[in-house]
């Protein structure tokens, strides 16, 4: 079994793309996690698949960057899936082909499948560029660059397995690098399968200000990750209190006590 999930806040504009370039690439659930949306996104999504194919929880208030994904997972793992692949409920670009690539990719063996968002070099802004340094340092750190290059569970559609969704924290899901950096000391199998760049997954460009406050929050999840591969306790990294800055103060950590 093959499970999708879909975290999606306001995305009544790509939603039924989103749902069916997953149902074209066979995925059996698709699982909608819907936080703070004010519009039809869960609407649109039922009329565009129904159970048993799809199911849709959804929190009348946001509930953080990333926490759907943990709280996708937390529901899937009832499922017992051969793998799980996340894809945002933003990204309405032509996916199928990059969502066949993941699935493959975890069939072939691998524990976690990636996407290359950035095939080829392009101009980016100083924003992007450091964010992607972290990235990088994140992926030398860890003896994955020559693998990963700057790919990252942050950014673009991946995928992991049933292995991977045993040996990794609820948690961490919430804290994609931190999620990276676990499977990696635990030996899990970690690669690249697909690549598309940024600007064809069909996110919608939002405010320089969401912008910086996504960079800030990538960039101390990064943070956080090399906390633990330097050694500190798991335990007293998942516990961290986030910064003030970027959105990591955000997640409802508290919620996943309820899955």
């Amino acid at each position: 079994m093959w499970i999708g999930i879909v975290p999606a806040y306001n995305e009544a504009e790509s939603i039924t793309q989103v749902i069916n370039t997953l149902l074209l690439a066979n995925i059996d659930l698709i699982i909608l996690v819907a936080n703070g949306c004010t519009d039809n996104t869960c609407e649109l999504a039922a009329r565009t698949a129904a159970p048993p194919a799809l199911q849709i929880i959804s929190f009348p208030e946001p509930i953080g960057i990333d926490m759907p994904r943990a709280i996708g997972v937390a529901v899937a793992k009832q499922f017992q899936p051969a793998g799980v692949i996340f894809v945002d409920g933003d990204m309405k670009g032509d996916l199928t082909e990059t969502v066949l690539n993941l699935i493959d990719g975890i069939k072939q063996g691998l524990d976690m499948a990636l996407t290359n968002c950035y095939p080829y070099v392009t101009r980016r802004s100083d924003l992007a560029v450091t964010v992607l340094q972290e990235r990088s340092i994140l992926n030398r750190k860890l003896g994955l660059y020559n693998k990963l290059g700057l790919a990252s569970p942050s950014h673009g559609p991946h995928a992991v397995s049933r292995r991977f969704l045993e040996c990794v924290p609820l948690k961490a899901f919430a804290i994609p690098p931190l999620s990276l950096a676990i499977a990696a000391l635990n030996n899990l199998q970690i690669g690249v399968t697909a690549a598309i760049p940024h600007d064809l997954l069909g996110s919608d460009t939002r405010s320089s200000y969401h912008a910086d406050l996504i960079a800030h929050t990538i960039i101390e999840d990064c943070r956080q990750a090399f906390r633990y591969i330097d050694g500190e306790p798991l335990a007293k990294v998942l516990n961290q209190t986030p910064e003030p800055d970027g959105y990591r103060i955000q997640r409802r950590f508290d919620l996943l006590t309820g899955f």
